[in-house]
């Protein structure tokens, strides 16, 4: 995305990438452009930002796959039904698009869920793109302009002077502006250019099944969701109904979304102890399959791939981004957490604007 602001401003961008194309957080997650669960002030105001900007990006490269689908989260308790009832009162409750929704309201949008439910936070804002083809899509989009050049199977080693770096064939690659997108990489490069910054790696299973065999026309969230964003905030739902034992050993939510193939990707857990472990665990998937066939009212179609992924998050919750400037010319982006799918048009549009690029 910072490529595809310098080059819509009309930069020459060269671009390095450590793989032969991105393989981490950017691919491994559900692909949600989550407006609904946003703090407010900064975070909401550049999550809604973004929101426009994957809408206009989505118009001339449709291989994003955007789709403006909204979101449902479907309550069960009256703890539950009371924290989507503060939510829809919120004084920002527009701008997110939030309206509590009877069941039948519910299923009038979203008719698969079938489960047992006594209402459902609408939110209208939420959107989605599908994470696997999404930067493919924009990397040819970027290459059709002319003015970028994609430089796979490099790690960027050092910072050379002021304006540029050298990679690991010993090539050095300058211009006006060099940005550091390092995802999770927070060692080596990042270390010797920043020293620690305050950013923590976090870990996550998630799972994708067979296509469903029928449209699930929003995505879906479950009120564990409720405890994991900010404006949920709720002291009445964490301390009156305990979460199941294994969704708070792993620190979980659901979400889903259902890829354009008709599958649903399905998630997720939280690890931020180091060392994670180098294994999935069962437990978590069986939850959220639990979860899900309680909503849908139907068995879970077949899981065809699990995973697991780390990025990097914000230690201070309060800050969308790490965003430093390490060298003359040199800037180091990271950290956007859970944010980074959702945030990423609007992140790299500030850090064009702070560059005067």
């Amino acid at each position: 995305m910072h490529a595809w602001h310098a080059v819509e401003r009309g930069h020459d961008v060269v671009h390095i990438e450590r793989e032969s194309e991105a393989r981490g957080a950017s691919l491994r997650n559900f692909g949600q452009i989550w407006v609904s669960g946003r703090a407010s002030g900064e975070e909401l105001d550049t999550a809604l930002r973004a929101r426009e900007l994957w809408e206009r990006v989505g118009g001339s490269v449709p291989g994003l796959g955007f789709r403006p689908n909204g979101s449902l989260t479907p309550v069960r308790t009256d703890l539950e039904r009371a924290t989507a009832e503060a939510a829809a009162a919120r004084p920002d409750a527009a701008a997110r698009g939030f309206e509590l929704l009877t069941p039948a309201e519910a299923r009038a949008i979203n008719p698969a869920l079938r489960g047992d439910f006594t209402a459902a936070l609408w939110c209208e804002r939420d959107a989605a793109v599908e994470p696997r083809t999404a930067q493919l899509a924009l990397r040819e989009a970027l290459l059709a302009s002319g003015r970028y050049t994609f430089l796979p199977n490099r790690e960027v080693r050092d910072v050379v002077g002021e304006h540029a770096v050298r990679d690991d064939h010993g090539d050095t690659h300058g211009g006006d502006a060099v940005v550091l997108c390092t995802g999770a990489w927070l060692g080596g490069l990042v270390r010797g250019v920043a020293g620690e910054i305050p950013v923590r790696r976090v870990r996550l299973q998630m799972m994708q099944t067979a296509p469903l065999g029928e449209p699930l026309t929003t995505s879906v969230a479950d009120a564990d969701s409720f405890r994991y964003y900010p404006a949920y905030e709720s002291a009445a739902l964490a301390a009156g109904q305990p979460q199941e034992p294994v969704a708070a050993a792993h620190h979980m939510q659901l979400l889903m979304v259902q890829r354009l193939d008709g599958g649903l990707t399905i998630g997720d857990t939280h690890e931020y102890e180091h060392p994670f472990p180098f294994d999935t665990a069962e437990d978590p998937y069986e939850h959220l399959a639990r979860v899900v066939e309680g909503l849908l009212g139907r068995p879970l179609p077949p899981v065809r791939r699990r995973w697991a992924g780390v990025y990097a998050q914000c230690v201070d919750t309060g800050r969308v981004v790490h965003r430093q400037r390490v060298r003359e010319g040199v800037w180091l982006v990271t950290g956007p957490g859970g944010r980074g799918m959702t945030c990423a048009p609007a992140i790299a549009e500030t850090t064009a604007d702070e560059l005067n690029w």
